[in-house]
């Protein structure tokens, strides 16, 4: 979140700002002044009176010893005033504090100034593409009728276990999916990631550290008797890891990779776009994490940036790269690049990425910060996270982009992985 210092010092940068991402902040902006004047107030008096009341406990004795009892007694009662004022002053210091920390969870991440503007998708800019499309013919089928075909994934059997967008994988569908997982992962490891195993749920103060909390849009699904939360990404339990730490600049690059389910209730989604693998309520997915120097974060993004593409280029599948526009950019992220994979047979591009640069955003919710060698206080660190990759998107583009008569060809990566140069 926002720290109340910089809102505080620049109540227009944020609003400009954060215009950028389609979000008016005036009105917060000015309660959040209001309150901070009354808070600074408020604690100029506590502390005007702690000293009033420190230095009468100091002439009662003296008083007394002095035979003054009834000013002795007059500073006592002023004594007993005070001490009561400054504990109803703590109290609505104590208030005041809570409602500043109420505005400040509702105000977004500041966009980068490499934010494009813009209020949708369709505004995003993209910068590069690669990869050729296929030409499948007029006989190309979608991934679902293909998933039917060839017996990898059951639909219907999903819904009749839990309900719609809980598909089952069966077979070489199965196996697909831990290829994809055992590839990402290597590839991770390969490149300085350590891999982690998380936790699929959260506790409330982990979803608030990284922004998640408070929920309004209500995609994660709650377990209420524990107040526990199913992961919507690995990024949240990963990220968790490093909340309340004080790291040494001298680990910095910090690199972390983990496979994990993913749960969203997608609360709103309809129509043909959530048709077979395109939109899910629980899906797989390997995330890498960084924790970045503030000086290196926008290198390290860049670096991101090219890990993940490097694995689509490796998968063979075409794709294109977007900068995300201010009004599709996420409440939490101040630069974010979504990677797309072409859907042959749907032609359309599917999402199978997105890479964040957070800034010191979810840091300041974990209080994650560093210490430089020789440095007394420390600093708020700056975190990263990148689908690498969700394998939802990948399935259906590599069950379309490599049809044949015969069967699902394998891209030549994962055939270590499946044993095979084809799934029939």
């Amino acid at each position: 979140m926002l720290s109340l210092k910089f809102i505080q010092e620049n109540p227009d940068l944020v609003v400009e700002r954060l215009a950028v991402k389609q979000f008016d902040a005036r009105e917060i902006v000015d309660q959040v002044l209001d309150l901070y004047r009354k808070r600074n107030e408020t604690q100029n008096e506590v502390d005007s009176r702690k000293a009033e009341m420190n230095k009468l406990s100091k002439e009662i004795g003296m008083l007394f010893k002095s035979g003054k009892t009834d000013e002795a007694n007059a500073a006592k009662a002023r004594t007993a005033e005070l001490k009561e004022s400054i504990k109803e002053m703590d109290q609505e210091f104590d208030r005041i504090d809570e409602e500043l920390m109420n505005l400040q969870v509702q105000l977004p991440n500041i966009p980068s100034p490499l934010v494009p503007e813009g209020k949708t998708d369709e505004d995003n800019l993209v910068v590069e593409e690669g990869g050729v499309k296929p030409e499948l013919g007029e006989n190309a089928k979608p991934h679902w009728d293909l998933a039917e075909q060839y017996d990898l994934i059951n639909f219907e059997l999903g819904v009749k276990i839990t309900g719609a967008g809980f598909p089952v994988y069966k077979g070489w569908g199965a196996r697909l999916q831990r290829a994809l997982i055992n590839f990402f992962l290597d590839q991770a490891r390969e490149n300085g990631y350590t891999e982690v195993q998380p936790p699929y749920v959260v506790n409330e103060a982990s979803g608030f550290g990284t922004g998640q909390l408070p929920d309004k849009e209500g995609q994660m699904y709650h377990a209420t008797a524990d107040n526990l939360y199913l992961i919507p990404t690995a990024e949240v339990p990963v990220t968790n890891i490093f909340r309340d730490v004080i790291v040494d600049a001298k680990e910095f690059p910090i690199k972390y990779t983990a496979y994990s389910a993913c749960f969203r209730r997608e609360a709103g989604s309809y129509g043909k776009d959530v048709r077979g693998l395109n939109r899910l309520h629980q899906f797989d997915k390997v995330e890498v994490v960084q924790i970045a120097h503030p000086d290196k974060s926008y290198e390290v993004l860049d670096e991101m940036v090219g890990y993940v593409k490097s694995l689509v280029e490796k998968l063979e599948l075409p794709f294109r790269v977007l900068r995300l526009c201010g009004g599709d950019i996420s409440f939490t992220s101040a630069l974010t690049y979504d990677f797309e994979v072409w859907s042959a047979a749907q032609e359309r591009w599917l999402e199978v990425s997105s890479v964040s640069n957070f800034e010191s955003f979810q840091a300041n919710r974990l209080k994650l910060r560093y210490r430089e060698e020789g440095q007394k206080k420390p600093q708020i660190a700056h975190t990263l996270n990148g689908s690498a990759l969700a394998l939802p998107r990948i399935v259906a583009a590599i069950l379309e982009n490599y049809q044949t008569a015969d069967g699902i060809r394998v891209p030549k990566v994962l055939v270590p992985y499946m044993g095979t140069e084809i799934m029939n």
